[in-house]
């Protein structure tokens, strides 16, 4: 268990349907708590070096300096940003510009620079070519003894003043140097690694002493041993033998490495031709930073750290900071919801991903419309309910009740009985998805042969009655699925009377609409949507309908259930009772986790999750209560190898006890600051295995933490081996309902 966590007692089966205020419940029973404590939250910041420049932006070494300077050696030349700029200054200028291949810092804190034409040095006031070394040089080391310069002609010692050229017998494809601290050199080349001192040079060519003579990068870790990086891997040696290896079977994403280096907190960072693997020595655990969201190019050339700790990354297209910032949950919850307020809530108070207009680039952010815009604002009342019961800030309790009322807005603007809209657009909008078209009669083949139970729908969008709004239908299941957790939350955690009345004849009109229509969701077309379909006479005995029987069952008997329970009409109970004893509802749901593997999808474990609160806590049978909770049990024993705190907290709030906290603790962490949808590619990673597991319709690797996958949204899969779309900014709801949870629970403590 994590030192942060203090054991106390474990709390009972939870119900906040039978307590408005369950955190009073929850103070009476002692519990597992996280504290939340400072921890070190990575972002990136990227840095292009030249615009319309491709050498200037081709980094091969770089250096910070003790007051915040970082230079550079690029195919350009020698660069430099000062402390707090973002603007790269050309060093060495005029006829000397050129090809650059290192930088380093000596012992006084000047920069030197290797380069096409020999070494220069920074000084006080200028920068002084250092005339001796015969040119070019490929690398420059600062050890004790005074500054190295190697390349193709040799090797040279600047000391006292003066060069002196080292007599070492070594291949001339130089690459990596390191000092022994003790007078010698480590030299890295093409064909072997090299230990040269006055009195000998040795070399190590063979299979005994390297993964791969052809070396590229190299350092020592906490304990002494030098780590060495090439072609296939890293070898790790001591002074006598090589004691062990990295390769992508341990973790390297890549097997052609490009460069180590040992960060402050000891973790040996890895580059190589598609990012960057961490290691803490002695423990086989590692990260990764690759993609985008890390990383402007995944081919690394360099690594070095500033006085912070933050790592500053060399890459084939720019420059990357891998910046550490102290934060808690809380900081991070602050953070997050200061961007979801500015960044995504449109009129009326819709909460939802953002198109940005040039991929990845934040300040062209633009409001696009979402076919779950319904769902996911859904997702955001659970999560303002959740925070209103923490803290009773009325900030929380207003904004509920907008979203609420977005969602009962989307009955209303379609003018029917019980229909609602997937979402709304202004009816000035002249793009939006899924635009309203026709279909000739050769299309309409194509999709029905694709999928017979396909619904061709031309005219999707609908103007509303008062003008001012443009409404979608063909509403699907996940929307009801998902309004009907945040009605649920909503209703029990914020609500006034009044606000429940609201709920209640709001959700009674929709479910009326489902009774009359066999419990089907009717479209104005006068047939079912496409996926809004729950009726025994399809579910039961269409087989087109087979993958959809067991989940929709459970959902059908959910909505009965909270409207009986808000209404206390008989219907709806005897609606529910009768679906469970004459057309076998339970039984079906009985089936949904080990249903068979080509129906799986992964959004199907959160579209149960909507259902267990309200079957959970409202249901009065204790034989049907049982059954609930036992599928409950099934459905997390199946689905904590995700390590979702979504999952975990839904876990916790209905069955108590601190489940998985560890791992909902460490989801909360690590996953990014950064909300663009960056390109993930894991499939491309030497360290991963492209399956097709949990979900067989989609290609997959093992799961790795959220910052090494896509931006989240609980609809989609983390295990994806290929996901992402950096023309959208996702919303951070999916961060902070759980982080809400979780502080509800008392699972956080935001003591200080």
């Amino acid at each position: 268990m994590n030192k942060a966590i203090f054991f106390l007692f474990i709390i009972p089966i939870l119900s906040i349907g039978q307590n408005k205020d369950l955190r009073s419940k929850l103070n009476s029973n002692a519990i597992v708590a996280y504290i939340d404590k400072p921890f070190a939250q990575e972002y990136h910041e990227a840095f292009i070096v030249a615009e319309n420049s491709e050498d200037a932006n081709n980094v091969r070494a770089i250096q910070p300096d003790l007051e915040g300077g970082i230079w550079i050696a690029t195919k350009n030349g020698i660069y430099q940003k000062e402390v707090g700029s973002r603007e790269w200054k050309i060093v060495i200028s005029g006829d000397s510009q050129g090809p650059a291949y290192d930088v380093a810092m000596d012992n006084d804190q000047n920069v030197w620079m290797a380069t096409w034409n020999g070494v220069y040095r920074s000084g006080t006031r200028e920068i002084q070519k250092m005339e001796g070394p015969k040119p070019p040089i490929a690398k420059l080391l600062s050890a004790k003894e005074g500054v190295y310069a190697l390349g193709p002609y040799g090797i040279w010692l600047y000391r006292d003043k003066k060069w002196e050229k080292k007599e070492y017998n070594t291949a001339r494809s130089i690459r990596t140097v390191l000092s022994d601290n003790n007078g010698g050199l480590w030299i890295g080349t093409d064909v072997g690694l090299y230990h040269c001192n006055d009195e000998k040079t040795t070399a190590y060519q063979g299979n005994d002493d390297l993964i791969s003579a052809y070396v590229r990068g190299m350092d020592f870790d906490q304990e002494g041993n030098l780590w060495i990086g090439g072609l296939g891997g890293v070898s790790i040696r001591n002074n006598a033998a090589k004691i062990g290896e990295k390769t992508p079977e341990d973790g390297i994403v890549n097997a052609n490495v490009t460069a180590v280096a040992k960060g402050p907190d000891g973790r040996m960072w890895v580059g190589t031709h598609y990012g960057i693997t961490r290691f803490v020595p002695g423990e086989k655990e590692y990260s990764v930073r690759s993609g985008r969201r890390w990383l402007v190019s995944d081919q690394v050339r360099d690594i070095a750290f500033d006085q912070q700790g933050n790592a500053w990354v060399a890459t084939a297209n720019g420059v990357s900071a891998i910046i550490n910032r102290l934060m808690t949950l809380e900081d991070k919850a602050d953070h997050f919801y200061d961007k979801l307020i500015r960044r995504h809530v449109r009129e009326p108070w819709i909460i939802a991903r953002s198109k940005l207009v040039v991929p990845g680039d934040t300040t062209t952010i633009q409001s696009e419309d979402d076919d779950n815009d319904g769902e996911f604002t859904s997702n955001y009342l659970a999560m303002e309910s959740f925070r209103y019961a923490t803290t009773k800030n009325p900030e929380a309790k207003e904004r509920a009740r907008k979203a609420f009322d977005f969602l009962h807005f989307l009955r209303e603007v379609t003018g029917g009985d019980g229909f609602f809209a997937r979402t709304i657009i202004p009816a000035s909008w002249e793009q939006s998805h899924d635009m309203n078209r026709t279909y000739t009669e050769r299309e309409l083949a194509e999709e029905i042969i694709e999928n017979p139970r396909q619904k061709p729908v031309e005219k999707r969008w609908h103007v509303s009655k008062d003008g001012k709004w443009k409404w979608k239908g063909d509403t699907s299941s996940d929307e009801i699925s998902g309004h009907l957790f945040g009605y649920y939350c909503y209703y029990n955690l914020v609500a006034d009377d009044k606000e429940k009345k609201r709920v209640s004849d709001h959700f009674s009109k929709i479910m009326d609409h489902l009774i009359e229509n066999d419990f089907n969701l009717v479209d104005v077309d006068g047939t079912h949507t496409k996926w809004g379909v729950w009726s025994p006479a399809i579910l039961n005995h269409n087989p087109d309908w087979a993958p959809e029987r067991a989940l929709n069952s459970l959902e059908l008997l959910a909505f009965l259930k909270f409207a009986h329970h808000m209404t206390k009409k008989e219907k709806y109970q005897r609606e529910y009772l009768k679906l469970i004893k004459e057309e076998g509802y339970l039984e079906n749901a009985k089936t949904l986790h080990n249903t068979n593997p080509s129906w799986e999808t992964y959004f199907d474990i959160f579209l149960s999750l909507y259902m267990y609160p309200t079957l959970i806590n409202y249901e009065e049978d204790p034989v049907l209560k049982r059954e609930y909770q036992d599928h409950l049990e099934q459905w997390f024993n199946k689905h904590k190898k995700a390590k979702s705190p979504m999952i975990n907290f839904t876990y916790n709030l209905l069955a108590g006890g601190d489940e998985e906290l560890d791992n909902s603790i460490a989801f909360l962490k690590d996953a990014p600051l950064d909300l663009v949808d960056w390109y993930v590619d894991n499939a491309q990673r030497e360290d991963l295995k492209v399956v097709r597991q949990p979900i067989l319709e989609e290609l997959q690797t093992a799961l790795r933490p959220p910052s090494e996958y896509r931006t989240m949204r609980w609809d989609q899969n983390p295990y994806a081996a290929v996901s992402g779309d950096p023309s959208q900014e996702k919303e951070p709801v999916y961060w902070l309902l759980p982080y809400w949870m979780g502080r509800y629970l008392n699972l956080i403590s935001a003591e200080k």
